[in-house]
């Protein structure tokens, strides 16, 4: 069994890593060492030749993938550690309890992000770990009040928004397009779902497993944050984005090590505007009580 939130905090004991990892997570994030797959793919006639070019990023597409906003979003925080600090944390999406969510909590609307989230990196299908979490999801809130957040798909890295377009037609689910990467995008999200829907973002929940990016953008903005671990591992991770893996472990890390730094910010977690805690109101569904959990296990894999 995987573990739940629950768990044994990491023997990482460094004063500087949360700070270190902030600047590296900002000014390096993952898409900056990416291009957009999908189309390039689908116009090559030869695998090797898609492979090779890939790896080849030209300064303006690295230009392009920089995420401006986490850059901006830097000093505050640097200033306000406890942005990256979620209201809860899980294994996967399927230890979530969505009814809950939505007769106790407020919430109206779901956010997932999607690599290691919903599906294995850059696959178009739900993962088996996530599957009966995706499908509670949509049985509680409707279809149409569960979306995908990526900092790819569905961006300005996403020509033609062909990738969002695969990732809906495979998946029966929206991708909100938006031009501001996470932490930035409040605004297509709200437009996304509408004032008939939504009429404040305490009333959205974000969901996924970067404390930097997808943690960061609902505690800026009042949602219910939820992060899980990374859905892959090992050789079923071997399309993550190396630079990505890394950062997330050492984000993880940072944040749930038993040193005085991530208890501090654990500590400081922002409230919730409705949901007051586990012990008002249970969110998890399943928790594995064993408390030995891995680094690798907490932070991912790194190859």
């Amino acid at each position: 069994a995987r573990p739940s939130s629950r768990q044994r905090p990491h023997r990482y004991r460094s004063p500087f890593i949360f700070f270190l990892v902030l600047t590296v997570s900002t000014f390096f994030p993952s898409t900056a060492f990416t291009t957009p797959t999908s189309s390039f793919v689908q116009s090559s006639t030869l695998k090797s030749v898609a492979t090779s070019k890939r790896r080849r990023v030209s300064s303006l597409e690295m230009v392009q993938s920089l995420n401006t906003k986490a850059l901006l979003s830097l000093g505050s925080i640097i200033r306000r550690p406890y942005l990256a600090s979620p209201h809860v944390s899980v294994a996967t999406i399927s230890e979530v309890n969505y009814e809950a969510m939505r007769e106790k909590c407020g919430i109206k609307a779901i956010i997932f992000d999607k690599d290691n989230t919903l599906t294995a990196p850059y696959e178009n299908t739900i993962h088996p770990l996530a599957s009966s979490g995706l499908e509670s999801a949509i049985q509680t809130f409707g279809r149409s009040n569960v979306a995908i957040l990526s900092n790819s798909a569905g961006t300005a890295d996403d020509p033609g928004y062909e990738d969002a377009t695969e990732i809906e037609k495979a998946m029966n689910i929206q991708v909100i397009r938006h031009d501001e990467k996470k932490p930035g995008g409040l605004k297509e999200v709200m437009d996304h779902f509408g004032t008939d829907v939504i009429t404040e973002p305490s009333q959205l929940c974000m969901v996924g497993d970067r404390l930097l990016t997808d943690i960061v953008f609902g505690n800026l903005y009042g949602m219910l944050t939820v992060h899980t671990l990374p859905l892959c591992s090992g050789k079923e991770n071997k399309k993550d984005n190396k630079i990505a893996n890394v950062i997330r472990t050492v984000e993880n890390k940072a944040l749930y090590a038993n040193w005085v730094g991530g208890r501090a910010v654990r500590k400081r977690t922002l409230e919730h505007k409705v949901w007051k805690g586990e012990e008002d109101c249970s969110l998890i569904l399943v928790d594995v009580d064993d408390g030995d959990a891995t680094e690798e296990e907490k932070g991912g894999e790194e190859n």
